[in-house]
């Protein structure tokens, strides 16, 4: 902004717009109000800003308000007609028009999209970075049998970012693995309903419910399965008998030849099971990946 023949309470405000705005903005999401003393709708408006920057704060985000009648000079910058308008700036510039969110959700919802797309700094990023490159490492470790090693390393990790779902996770499934399901089960129990959402959760409680599949001798539903391929209710239950038993190929066999043979059998009992399993397993593991090939093929072919 230039300010050849402005006063001296304007070359304030570019100043100060300059300091408190336009500085932070270049790491920071600038969330940016125009606002006056006499608009009602910006005392409405006001509070849920002060909340939702509140929530985001760790997150890089930070709410500047800009009043029109006293830094008018500001306000003819940015062509403001009416207030309230709010505006995101990143980096010096306005990167969104944030005026129509008018509720938490809404306001909330848009700057997840933008924490999203541009490379803002806050203390959550750097934490993230931080614990991603332990996560990895203890689903690596989880991953090549040692549940033990990769339980303490995701405790590790719990303790420097203790909400993170998919640290949590990871935790349930190495403890699980270690054969403690109870331990697994307190550690669900304890998260709040917002984590509970992520599929990390999800995956967790998958992985809870196959291991707490009773170990049972199955011998007399396997005389019934060779007297009739088509038992599905004992071909169901060796299915089961072989997850608590940890043969995950010999448990998913069983439930494809179910779904290849009546997939609507028992209201998708077989095919529910095998999901359940998949989810439990997670999206990249390579057996995963096999059995959905071959449930697609059985069931869209």
């Amino acid at each position: 902004m230039a300010s050849l023949g402005m006063s001296e309470a304007e070359r304030d405000a570019i100043a100060g717009f300059e300091r408190d705005i336009i500085t932070p903005s270049m790491t920071a999401l600038v969330i940016l109000q125009f606002t006056a003393t006499w608009c009602g709708p910006c005392k409405q408006l006001s509070p849920i800003l002060d909340k939702v920057a509140g929530d985001y704060a760790a997150k890089g985000v930070i709410l500047k308000r800009i009043d029109v009648d006293q830094d008018k000079i500001i306000a003819d910058q940015f062509r403001i007609q009416s207030v309230p308008t709010v505006y995101a700036m990143f980096q010096g510039q306005p990167v969104a028009d944030l005026t129509q969110y008018r509720t938490e959700a809404q306001l909330g919802k848009a700057i997840d999209q933008l924490l999203g797309q541009l490379p803002v700094t806050g203390e959550a990023q750097d934490l993230q970075a931080e614990v991603a490159p332990l996560i990895t490492m203890a689903e690596t470790v989880l991953a090549e049998g040692d549940a033990t090693r990769a339980a303490s390393i995701f405790a590790q990790v719990q303790a420097m970012d203790p909400g993170n779902p998919e640290v949590i996770g990871g935790l349930v499934r190495a403890v699980i693995a270690e054969g403690k399901p109870d331990e697994a089960r307190i550690l669900l129990d304890a998260i709040d309903a917002q984590a509970g959402q992520h599929p990390a959760i999800a995956r967790a409680r998958a992985a809870l419910d196959l291991a707490s599949a009773p170990v049972a001798d199955v011998s007399a539903e396997q005389a019934r399965i060779a007297a009739d391929p088509d038992d599905h209710e004992a071909r169901f239950a060796i299915a089961n008998a072989k997850v608590a038993a940890g043969d995950r190929d010999g448990a998913a066999e069983e439930l494809l030849t179910i779904i290849g043979r009546d997939p609507a059998w028992n209201e998708g009992a077989a095919k529910a099971r095998l999901l359940q399993m998949l989810e439990a397993a997670g999206y990249e593991d390579q057996w995963g990946r096999g059995i959905r090939r071959r449930l697609s093929a059985l069931l869209f072919t």
